[in-house]
Formats: C-alpha cells, sequence, structure tokens
C-alpha cells in the first residue's frame, strides 16, 4: 500500500486539493440556481463577464504567449484563430467545430511553418 501511495500521491493530492472543493461548489449551484430566471438581467450580465473574462484570456494566450505557445509564431497563432472563429461562424456557431477547427489549423501550423 505504500508503494501504491508514493507512486501516486500527485494525483491523490489533485482531487483532494482541486477537484473535490471545486465540486462542493459547482453542486452548491446548481442546487441554488433552480430558481433564477435565465432570462433575469443578472444573469444576462454573468453571463457577459463570463464570456468578456474568456475572451481576455484567450486574446492574451495569442498575443502574449507562454509555455509552448512560444514556439509558435505570431502569424500561425492570429491564423489558427482566425480560422477558428470562421467555423465557428460558418457552421451555425457551433463551439466545438470552431475549437476543433482552430486547434487543427495551429497543429497544422506548427507543423508547416515552424520557427
Amino acid at each position: 500500500m505504500t508503494a501504491l501511495l508514493n507512486d501516486y500521491w500527485p494525483y491523490v493530492l489533485m482531487l483532494l486539493v482541486g477537484f473535490l472543493p471545486n465540486e462542493v461548489w459547482r453542486m452548491a449551484g446548481l442546487v441554488l440556481s433552480r430558481r433564477i430566471d435565465e432570462s433575469s438581467e443578472i444573469l444576462i450580465w454573468v453571463r457577459a463577464v463570463a464570456n468578456a473574462v474568456l475572451a481576455g484570456v484567450v486574446g492574451k494566450l495569442i498575443i502574449f504567449p507562454s509555455g509552448a505557445l512560444l514556439q509558435v509564431s505570431d502569424a500561425v497563432r492570429l491564423s489558427a484563430a482566425g480560422i477558428g472563429v470562421v467555423l465557428f461562424f460558418l457552421l451555425r456557431r457551433s463551439i466545438i467545430v470552431g475549437v476543433a477547427g482552430g486547434v487543427i489549423a495551429l497543429i497544422l501550423g506548427t507543423y508547416f511553418f515552424p520557427m
């Protein structure tokens, strides 16, 4: 048992410290939000703020990359983002298609146009 715990303690720690506390709040939000009207002004504002934060994070990753994205040229990152947006709008505003298309474009661009 000790050998098993020695090998997997980082995963157990991630589960206990990262996943479970987050799940408690997600479940509490699910239970408490049942009676909230989806078209209320506060929920519309919350959705707008969430979208703005997400757009800011994605923009920051494209303009000021870190980690592995530093190895990808600016043109490839911007082109992949543009392809993802175009696919999103062309194919019935499908988030899955937009994200998948952008990721595929990023991978292919990195392969064919290395820095």
